[in-house]
């Protein structure tokens, strides 16, 4: 099959993508537990783009799992095709010149390597939600911790799958330490920058 695959050669590049909109392209990748805040401030962090004139899109579970991966389940072998699909999909938007923020559990450090290579590194921000499972649980926004400890979740993260901690993330947010205002502040001081144009 894959013979036959030939690409075209589009005559609008991502270049002309980025001019167009007055700012660069890229995947802001929010890791962590569930319940530890990342589609909290990534929605901030989005909002505040968006008032700048930053054309955005946001990825997360429930636009993701409902949709294009309603056919996965959360063993580890699909966790890393979850993971594998919203990194080519996230990369098709970066190339649309959309500044693209993802928020998922994304456990496994292989997985999360493997989003930096399908993006080329250059284009992706890894942003650790730091936040013990303790707090997590405390808060349990979708009472996912309470049917785990009652046997009603098989691989939660956290309870009886593991998560592996971002080594060297780009930017750490400790939340039981750090406002969401504050968080996301700071992830807009990190990546304004990133967002100007080679040309400019």
């Amino acid at each position: 099959m894959k013979e036959n695959i030939i690409p075209h050669d589009y005559q609008i590049s991502v270049g002309d993508r980025r001019n167009s909109n007055k700012h660069n392209s890229f995947l802001l990748w929010f890791t962590g537990l569930s319940g530890s805040g990342k589609s909290t401030i990534a929605n901030v962090v989005e909002q505040q783009l968006f008032k700048k004139g930053i054309k955005t899109y946001t990825l997360d579970g429930d636009n993701i799992r409902k949709g294009l991966n309603s056919d996965l389940t959360f063993s580890p072998e699909d966790r890393t095709e979850n993971i594998r699909r919203i990194a080519e999909t996230a990369n098709l938007m970066v190339d649309a010149g959309l500044v693209v923020l993802a928020a998922f559990v994304s456990p496994y450090k292989k997985d999360r390597e493997n989003i930096k290579r399908i993006l080329k590194d250059v284009n992706f921000v890894e942003i650790y939600i730091n936040t013990s499972v303790e707090e997590c649980e405390r808060r349990d926004v979708k009472g996912l911790y309470k049917k785990a400890r009652a046997g009603e979740i098989k691989n939660m993260t956290g309870i009886s799958a593991p998560y592996e901690a971002p080594e060297n993330p780009d930017i750490e947010i400790l939340t039981e330490n750090e406002s969401v205002e504050a968080a996301a502040q700071r992830i807009i001081e990190f990546i304004t920058p990133k967002l100007q144009l080679n040309n400019e």
